[in-house]
């Protein structure tokens, strides 16, 4: 892979008043891909490859499966080559999507989250947004079906990115990009001002320096600019964090998980006002499950099966929140 597929996009990042930062981003792009890809890029290249040219009809951003209706209907021929090229990119933990017939089951509803906070939003009309470890693009694609200027989608794990260049085969937008980068390769001086609207969700808990993500997201966002953030959050009152000694839901790299009041007090002393909890929630096996698509463990198999309250670590179950946050341009702590 080059450059070639981020071209487009950061043309059009290069016209906004993020302008200065285009270079930066393509650089970093180039350095990530001189470092050597994934083992298995050649072959998500080569399912790329393989989608077949079906001629586009009705693009679909706002409905809960993000998709495209063909011009005629696919032959059978062609449906089945399409469904073989998706599959091979397996696994697709975001979505549903909906692509000339087939249809893409996630091991996610990510739908169901996009419905609990597009609500208390600020509209995202002709807002610049920047979405933190987006996975494939899908909460990208109905931010920008909720009207965005533009939507920079980063996220480090190759095969998501070559799922969001599979989906945009079809969909066909410059103005929207999933980049193969991390929060930490972002350069530094985003100049003169900063994204307007920044959505964190599914990261924090994974970053072992939870006020240093903090920090970096709000270094993104110009002042007044609104921070999304979703984590894995413990349930009850007070400030409390629970550290998993070792997995959480079988996951490593689950480094803590905070009260409300707790992820409310961090995003306080990081430079956020105006906090509040849109959404607090568990999380169901309806929601995260696995599927055809996604044919790893999932949610179902993580939870003590005598005690859906608990996972098999004998930890709370996954209950996840939405905060949302202005950054208020003063000093930190201040």
């Amino acid at each position: 892979m080059d450059l070639t597929p981020f071209r487009l996009f950061l043309d059009r990042l290069a016209a906004t008043r993020l302008g200065p930062w285009a270079a930066g981003l393509e650089a970093a792009v180039g350095h990530r891909l001189a470092a050597g890809a994934h083992g298995d890029l050649a072959r998500w290249e080569a399912a790329l490859a393989d989608l077949p040219a079906v001629p586009v009809g009705a693009v679909e951003l706002t409905a809960a499966c993000v998709g495209v209706t063909a011009a005629r209907p696919p032959t059978a021929a062609e449906t089945s080559r399409l469904r073989a090229a998706l599959l091979a990119l397996h696994p697709w933990r975001k979505g549903p999507f909906c692509i000339h017939g087939v249809h893409i089951d996630t091991e996610w509803r990510s739908d169901w989250k996009w419905d609990r906070l597009v609500g208390a939003l600020t509209p995202l009309a002709g807002r610049l947004v920047l979405d933190v470890g987006c996975g494939n693009g899908y909460h990208a694609w109905r931010m920008i079906g909720a009207g965005a200027r533009l939507v920079l989608g980063i996220d480090p794990t190759w095969v998501f990115v070559t799922q969001f260049q599979a989906i945009n085969r079809y969909l066909g937008r410059d103005d929207l990009c999933v980049l193969p980068l991390g929060i930490e390769d972002l350069p530094a001086g985003l100049a003169p001002d900063g994204f307007d609207t920044v959505f964190s969700m599914g990261v924090l808990y994974h970053r072992r320096s939870p006020m240093d993500h903090l920090l970096d997201l709000r270094r993104l966002l110009r002042p007044g600019g609104e921070l999304v953030l979703e984590s894995l959050v413990l349930e009850g009152e007070g400030q409390r964090v629970l550290v998993p000694p070792d997995r959480y839901a079988a996951m490593r790299n689950v480094w803590f998980i905070p009260t409300v009041e707790s992820l409310t007090v961090w995003l306080q002393r990081c430079g956020f006002a105006d906090v509040r909890l849109v959404d607090c929630s568990r999380t169901r096996i309806e929601e995260q499950h696995g599927t055809a698509w996604m044919r790893f463990q999932s949610l179902p198999d993580h939870l003590d099966p005598d005690d859906p309250d608990r996972t098999r670590e004998g930890l709370p179950a996954p209950t996840r929140a939405i905060l949302i946050a202005r950054n208020s341009g003063g000093a930190v702590g201040g």
